[in-house]
């Protein structure tokens, strides 16, 4: 059994070395692993959890390199499909003063993306505890369609869906079925995050606690929405209360994979009574007391 089973996109980043410049006045990229599910996937299991990644790669040096890394940081590799006519996702990611990033994409069609519903291991899905996806995987077909199947299989085996909006715009045709596409997944999940420049474009709020209600409508079945606020903290709401926590006093010089780090430290905290510790996890170790200390998904269900 798996505590988190993590799907959607795996790819590489390039990073400027430099920070505060832009792609085009950039010269020197440090070549990092990346994408959001797998991020999370990784997080999870260096906090003590296990977890597994599922989705397409290509069958490249760089797809080959991603699966090798994530077998080595302990991830269940079974659920990933190479895919040899399709190559890799690539992101280009600048750096702003303050860590902001811009990302610029080279895919259509990269092998995540073609993903096929029949390739999703449903077995390896109901073994897990907690199912975590992103809003990339339902951006085009056929991995949409994938994706889909993935969530009602997680839900007919009564595995807790976790949904991370991460919205990419530029990935999206336009800002409507970007804002449509991300809301459409929301039915089927019981963990939320987003981040509150995300709640304010999907509920159009520009107040968190309105905003928090607008999106619990949207998501009728969620037993725990985070907001993540930045250097402010994060807003947790349940069923039952909506706490605040102040965020940790940092220097930011790459803000990339903090909320996915903060994701796999919401995760585990939900699954187990330990602290969790490490980068964007270490702003979740006092909701998580707040929580009662989930030690199961069934008590989850109940918050």
């Amino acid at each position: 059994m798996l505590d988190v089973l993590t799907m959607g996109e795996l790819l590489i980043d390039f990073v400027p070395l430099r920070s505060g410049v832009s792609l085009g006045e950039a010269t020197v990229f440090k070549k990092a692993p990346g994408g959001a599910p797998a991020n999370v996937a990784v997080g999870v299991r260096r906090l003590g959890l296990s977890s597994g990644f599922m989705g397409k790669i290509g069958d490249d040096e760089f797809g080959k390199s991603l699966v090798d890394l994530l077998a080595k940081n302990g991830v269940d590799v079974s659920g990933v499909v190479f895919e040899a006519k399709a190559r890799t996702a690539l992101a280009f990611v600048s750096l702003g003063p303050g860590g902001e990033r811009e990302f610029m994409f080279y895919r259509h069609p990269s092998a995540d993306m073609l993903l096929e519903p029949s390739e999703v291991n449903l077995e390896l899905i109901s073994a897990a505890q907690i199912f975590h996806h992103g809003s990339i995987s339902l951006i085009n077909e056929p991995v949409r369609s994938a994706t889909m199947v993935a969530i009602e299989a997680a839900k007919r085996a009564g595995v807790l869906v976790s949904y991370d909006p991460n919205l990419r715009l530029p990935l999206w045709p336009d800002e409507r079925s970007a804002r449509e596409g991300i809301i459409s997944a929301l039915p089927s999940a019981d963990i939320v995050k987003a981040s509150a420049e995300e709640l304010e474009f999907l509920t159009g709020a520009t107040q968190i606690p309105a905003g928090l209600e607008k999106l619990k409508a949207l998501a009728p079945g969620a037993v725990a929405i985070v907001i993540t606020r930045g250097a402010r903290g994060c807003t947790l709401s349940t069923r039952r209360f909506t706490i605040e926590e102040a965020g940790f006093a940092v220097t930011p010089v790459d803000t990339t994979g903090a909320g996915d780090g903060f994701v796999a430290g919401l995760l585990a905290g939900l699954l187990r009574a330990c602290p969790a510790g490490g980068g964007g996890a270490t702003q979740v170790t006092r909701v998580e007391s707040a929580m009662n200390v989930v030690h199961r998904t069934d008590s989850l269900r109940k918050a």
